[in-house]
C-alpha cells in the first residue's frame, strides 16, 4: 500500500531538520537535504509499520500548505 505525506525540511545550524506534520513525533535530521529526505522516508516507513503492528489507524494527510506575503509599513522595513 502507498501513502503520501507532506514533509518539512528546515535548515538547523549546519544540518537539516525534517519532520512530518501529520505524524506526531516523526522527526529526523541529515547533513544535506538529500540525506534528510532519505532519513524521512525511513522514519515514515518505520512509523507506519509501528502503527500497523500496534493496530492503530494510519492518519490521513489532509493538510495543505500556503504562503502569505505581508507588507510592512516603511517605518518597520
Amino acid at each position: 500500500m502507498s501513502y503520501t505525506f507532506r514533509t518539512i525540511i528546515e535548515k538547523d545550524g549546519k544540518h537539516f531538520h525534517g519532520y512530518v506534520p501529520s505524524l506526531l513525533g516523526c522527526h529526523t535530521f541529515g547533513k544535506t537535504i538529500e540525506e534528510t529526505q532519505k532519513n524521512l522516508a525511513n522514519a515514515i516507513s518505520l512509523y507506519l509499520q509501528s502503527l500497523v503492528k500496534d493496530k492503530l489507524p494510519i492518519p490521513d494527510e489532509n493538510s495543505f500548505e500556503s504562503f502569505q506575503t505581508i507588507l510592512l509599513p516603511k517605518q518597520y522595513a
